[in-house]
This record gives C-alpha cells, sequence and structure tokens, in this order.
C-alpha cells in the first residue's frame, strides 16, 4: 500500500527487516488488521520512510548488515518527529540473552523473539494500533478546543473594547477574584 494512500487516523505499520521471508510473514500476521504497511528493507529506508509518514508502530528487526536495528532505534528515538514512534524489535532465539535489554535501553517499548506467535503479535499490535488511535482523538479534540478558546478571546477583547473605564475596571477587579479561587 502506498503511503500516501493513507489517512491521519491509519497511520500504519512501518515493517523492518533485511530478510524478504520475515516480511512476507510479517504481513501475512498482520494484513487482517486493514491497516498499511510499509516494509524498509534496512535502517537507513526505516529512516527515510518515517521522515515521509507518520506511522504507529515499527517492527523492527535487530540483525541486519550496515545501521542494526539498534542503531536504528536510537536514531528513531533521537528525532522529534519520530521519537514517540513506539518500538518493537524482533529478533532470533539464538540471538545474545543481553539484546532484549539493550532493546529497552534504546526505548522498545517490546521485544519479541522469532519465530513468534502470530495470535500475540497481534494482539500487542492492535493495542498499539488503538493507542495511536486514541492519541489522533485526543490531538484533534485539543486543535478545537484550541480554536474555541481563540474564538471566545477574540469576542472578549471585542466586548471589552466596547465598554467604559468603569466597566473594564469591574471586569479586572472580577478577573483578580476568579483567579484567587
Amino acid at each position: 500500500m502506498s503511503a500516501e494512500a493513507t489517512t491521519d487516523d491509519s497511520a500504519g505499520i512501518l515493517l523492518v527487516d533485511d530478510m524478504e521471508d520475515n516480511l512476507l510473514a510479517l504481513e501475512a500476521v498482520l494484513g487482517s488488521l486493514n491497516e498499511p504497511l510499509v516494509r524498509a528493507r534496512s535502517g537507513e529506508e526505516a529512516m527515510k520512510a518515517l521522515l515521509r509518514r507518520p506511522f504507529a508502530l515499527v517492527l523492527l528487526d535487530v540483525r541486519m548488515p550496515g545501521m542494526d536495528g539498534f542503531e536504528t532505534a536510537a536514531n528513531i528515538k533521537r528525532l522529534d518527529q519520530t521519537k514517540d514512534v513506539p518500538i518493537i524489535f524482533l529478533t532470533g532465539t539464538e540471538d545474545e540473552p543481553g539484546y532484549a535489554f539493550r532493546g529497552y535501553a534504546t526505548g522498545a517499548a517490546d521485544y519479541v523473539t522469532k519465530p513468534f506467535d502470530p495470535w500475540v503479535l497481534r494482539a500487542k499490535v492492535s493495542v498499539f494500533l488503538e493507542l495511536h488511535r486514541k492519541n489522533q482523538q485526543l490531538e484533534r479534540l485539543l486543535t478545537r478546543q484550541r480554536a474555541d478558546y481563540e474564538e471566545v478571546s477574540k469576542r472578549l477583547t471585542a466586548l471589552e473594547d466596547e465598554l467604559t473605564e468603569p466597566q473594564r475596571a469591574q471586569v479586572t477587579e472580577l478577573r483578580h477574584l476568579l483567579k484567587g479561587r
């Protein structure tokens, strides 16, 4: 699915793995979620994709040539526009036990070993997608509230401009009383 065809509510999932079979497996498991799935075959590709569009979640392989998963995660967390994107690390069971600690230390939200249980991975991803949707709703609500506040402020300013000096003094006094509460 193309990055341009998405909306804010379906920010999508970035799948980062250098192995085609792993990407196909992730797409098979997550396809039923009806969210855009965007592939990246390297840490460099992942960073470019993240700078082009928003994502609800990144599924990131630990072991990749060039920029590995840990370095990619550190770069994701360094950028203002991507620092809050949750990362689930994916790694083989033969990897070092310290990888999980290192993954969490670089800001991972979760750490899953391959082969993974498709139901568990889909459930975890679903939770992050729902959190993303709720955050989007909150952002829209805050934007509306800010616009409403600005409109009320403009109206009050216009009304205050029509007041006489004694009336303005009363308004100022009332504001001080309200702030004291």
